[in-house]
C-alpha cells in the first residue's frame, strides 16, 4: 500500500467513495489547518471556528459522493467552508454579506501575480490581522485564500464562483482597501 501522503486528494475520495470510509481522516488531516486559519481571518471569530470546521468536513461527508474528481478536491472543500463562513456571518448578523456583486457585471482585465512570501514579525502580523477585520469581507475572504492559503485565480474563482477576472478585481480592491486600513491603523497607534 502506498503511502497515504503521496495519494492526491482526488484519489483519496475515489476510495472513500468505494468504502474506504476511514481515509476520510486524511483529508481532515491535510485540511483542518487550512480551514480552521481560512475560516478564522474570514469571519473574524475565534470562538465558533471550530464548530464551524466541523461542520465543513461533515458536510464534506455526507456529500463526498456528488464530488467530480474530474476536479480539484482543494477548491471544492473551500467552496464548502466559504459557504459556511457566509451563513455564519449571516447569522451572526454583525457584517452585511452582499450577494449581488457589481464586480461581476463589469469585470475587469487583471495581471496574473504570485503570492507574496514575505515574513512579517508579530508587531507587523498584529497590524495586519487588525486591518483585515476592517475591510469588507468580499475582499477579506480573496486576500485570504489567495496570499494565506495560496490559492491560483482559477481556485478562488471555482471557490467562490465568480469569473476568474473578478478574482483580479477584488484582489486590487483588497489590497487597495487593506493599504487605506493599514494607514488607518497605524495612525490610530
Amino acid at each position: 500500500m502506498p503511502n497515504l501522503s503521496t495519494i492526491a486528494d482526488e484519489k483519496l475520495v475515489e476510495r472513500i467513495c468505494q468504502g474506504d470510509k476511514e481515509l476520510f481522516g486524511e483529508l481532515i488531516d491535510r485540511y483542518e489547518a487550512k480551514l480552521t486559519r481560512y475560516v478564522k481571518k474570514f469571519t473574524q471569530n475565534v470562538d465558533d471556528v471550530s464548530d464551524i470546521v466541523q461542520t465543513i468536513f461533515i458536510k464534506g461527508y455526507t456529500n463526498l459522493q456528488s464530488f467530480d474528481t474530474s476536479r480539484s478536491f482543494n477548491s471544492w472543500i473551500y467552496r464548502i467552508a466559504h459557504n459556511e463562513s457566509v451563513n455564519h456571518l449571516k447569522k451572526r448578523g454583525g457584517e452585511k454579506v452582499s450577494f449581488i456583486d457589481f464586480d461581476t457585471f463589469f469585470p475587469h482585465p487583471f495581471a496574473k501575480e504570485t503570492a507574496d512570501k514575505e515574513t512579517l514579525s508579530g508587531e507587523e502580523k498584529q497590524i495586519l490581522e487588525k486591518s483585515l477585520k476592517n475591510i469588507s469581507p468580499k475582499y477579506r475572504e480573496v486576500l485570504i485564500l489567495y496570499f494565506y492559503e495560496e490559492l491560483t485565480y482559477q481556485d478562488i474563482a471555482d471557490v467562490l464562483r465568480i469569473p476568474i477576472a473578478t478574482v483580479g478585481v477584488r484582489i486590487r480592491r483588497g489590497k487597495e482597501a487593506l493599504k487605506e486600513a493599514l494607514t488607518t491603523n497605524h495612525y490610530q497607534s
